[in-house]
């Protein structure tokens, strides 16, 4: 059965290029899987059948996980027993008629522009970690880039005079996103002053953000970064890695910015996906009315 499943990883990194992370999620779900799976006394995924695939999910739900995780499971199962019939390694698709568990649509947490500005103004930058922290938390809110699309970005990808990025999305499509004059300011100071002291001068690294080691940043490192910045801040919306992006899309589009381009930048496959940050400006909208406008709250006498 692991034969089948490096079979199958090996397929979604060269056929689909998926991302390390991507592939990393797809090893663990299903190897929980086939672990289920030999509990029970099986030695082949051809003995399983659709209630060894519900016994799993079901156990997965006592165990307390969350609709999306096992939504999640069933996704990654899906995708494996199409490819394992596909290749003739299995008579049928036992998930075919298998649905995912409904999901509430959760709006992501968006900051408003003053408090990306205390977020923002938190580095020190008297020092190259205080730099360097100042130069990716601008230039990811000026480019609404994932953080893992941040921490992988070499030194090549910048192209400072020309004013871009270039950045390797999932599935590893190529994009170009514009950059505005503070994060190109922000990034040269870092360059120029910060990033030669964090890699103690080796030429060998081409990370372009890296730790106080001299080592690519992780996105852990960056997780841990952004929540100490917006606990300095004194911001009480809960924080994530990907909350920047998220304010990034969403300001956009309360600007005037039209749709399509958004979904670009972002390297959204599905317009879809994109339009959850028109629900955001909705909701933004009515909550400036409500506290601007003079006969928002007025009480109607009968």
């Amino acid at each position: 059965m692991e034969r089948w499943l490096a079979d199958f990883i090996h397929y979604l990194a060269v056929e689909r290029g998926l991302a390390q992370n991507t592939l990393a999620s797809y090893r663990i779900d299903l190897n929980q899987y086939l672990d289920h799976l030999k509990k029970q006394g099986l030695t082949s995924l051809g003995q399983a059948d659709r209630n060894h695939i519900l016994s799993h999910l079901y156990k997965l739900q006592k165990e307390g996980k969350a609709p999306s995780t096992i939504s999640r499971h069933l996704a990654a199962l899906k995708h494996f027993y199409r490819f394992l019939l596909s290749e003739g390694l299995v008579a049928e698709d036992i998930t075919q008629s298998l649905e995912s568990p409904k999901l509430a649509q959760r709006l992501p947490q968006v900051l408003s522009t003053e408090e990306v500005e205390i977020l923002l103004s938190q580095p020190q930058l008297s020092d190259p970690a205080g730099m360097r922290d100042k130069a990716m938390l601008e230039l990811i809110y000026a480019t609404g880039i994932r953080v893992s699309e941040l921490v992988s970005l070499n030194l090549q990808d910048v192209q400072l005079e020309m004013g871009y990025i270039r950045c390797f999305g999932k599935g590893s499509k190529e994009r170009i996103i514009p950059l505005g004059s503070v994060a190109v300011k922000y990034v040269e100071e870092y360059l120029s002053r910060a990033r030669v002291k964090l890699t103690k001068g080796k030429s060998e690294h081409q990370a372009l953000f890296v730790n106080v080691q001299g080592k690519r940043l992780t996105r852990q490192g960056f997780w841990k970064i952004i929540k100490k910045y917006a606990r300095e801040g004194k911001i009480d919306k809960p924080i994530t890695p990907h909350t920047l992006r998220h304010s990034f899309a969403t300001h956009l589009l309360e600007n005037g910015a039209d749709l399509r381009s958004v979904q670009e930048m972002l390297g959204h496959a599905d317009i879809s996906t994109t339009q959850i940050y028109t629900h955001l400006t909705k909701i933004r909208l009515r909550e400036v009315y409500n506290s601007a406008h003079p006969r928002a709250k007025v009480m109607i006498q009968e």
